[in-house]
């Protein structure tokens, strides 16, 4: 769906979201986006089925990143399941396919690597994670900057007892988030963490006072980061992430060029002027 499409569809949600009106544009018949100020909701909308991956979701979770990511009004982005039962339960089993050979599963797989969109998205993503995040969800938890859990969320990897191992990116990122030897604990066994214990592993860094206030309370995390220097917050994301990828002294380097450029920025200026007047600075992103 093209933009045009896409806002033919947009409709103003009845009621405030956290004091802010939602505009609301269907993707498809599994996502929505939802724009409130500054922050962006891409939203899994297939509850009945704990948000289980279709087709319509690894098609339609990119055409939101990239919506949103081109949003100069979007400075923070969120993922979320409808539904009271969980972000997402994974792959759905309906969809599996009949037997194919190696070649035809892996030609089919690089042609739906839909979670490395949000690699290429250059604004925080945040993953508000509750119920069920299992398989393909936990997949998609792990490619968002943070992670934000209400205390009823569950993650596991259960593929190992299918016969199969994570093929969305899972033994990649997890190692990454969790470092080698607690991802491979939880690969091999396919363990269930509570919020608690995933936090105490770092896989994700806040959960909620209470289920019913995740939603609030990413909204009022990521309008934090919202309210911070806009290219600050873009270049500090790009700096980060490059330490996963880069050798130290390239990332060092990559570093001080993006301090270099911020430094003589209008919102630098701004922020050190605000300081000195004791008030809260205007950022224009510039």
């Amino acid at each position: 769906m093209d933009n045009s499409e896409m806002q033919q569809h947009d409709t103003r949600a009845s009621e405030p979201h956290g004091g802010a009106d939602v505009l609301s544009s269907v993707v498809n018949d599994a996502v929505t986006i939802e724009r409130e100020d500054s922050v962006g909701w891409v939203v899994l909308t297939r509850p009945a089925q704990i948000n289980a991956i279709n087709d319509d979701i690894r098609s339609g979770v990119p055409v939101a990143l990239r919506e949103l990511d081109a949003d100069p009004a979007i400075r923070v982005i969120a993922i979320r399941g409808a539904g009271q039962r969980g972000f997402c339960a994974g792959a759905d089993i309906k969809e599996r396919r009949g037997a194919e050979t190696a070649i035809e599963v892996r030609s089919r797989m690089q042609g739906a690597r839909w979670i490395e969109a949000i690699d290429t998205v250059r604004k925080p993503v945040i993953a508000a994670v509750h119920g069920y995040c299992m398989g393909g969800g936990l997949e998609l938890a792990l490619a968002c900057d943070i992670r934000y859990a209400a205390p009823d969320a569950v993650f596991s990897l259960p593929e190992t007892a299918l016969g199969l191992i994570p093929g969305g990116g899972g033994t990649q990122r997890l190692a990454r988030v969790v470092g080698p030897g607690r991802a491979m604990d939880l690969l091999l066994t396919g363990e269930r963490l509570d919020a608690g214990a995933a936090r105490d592993i770092g896989l994700v860094t806040r959960i909620a006072s209470e289920s019913a206030a995740l939603v609030d309370e990413v909204r009022a995390f990521a309008r934090r980061i919202a309210a911070r220097a806009p290219a600050a917050t873009l270049s500090v994301k790009r700096a980060a992430r490059g330490a996963l990828d880069l050798e130290l002294k390239q990332g060092l380097d990559l570093e001080l060029d993006l301090f270099a450029m911020l430094k003589p920025s209008e919102d630098a200026r701004e922020a050190a002027l605000a300081f000195s007047e004791k008030r809260q600075p205007h950022f224009i992103g510039r």
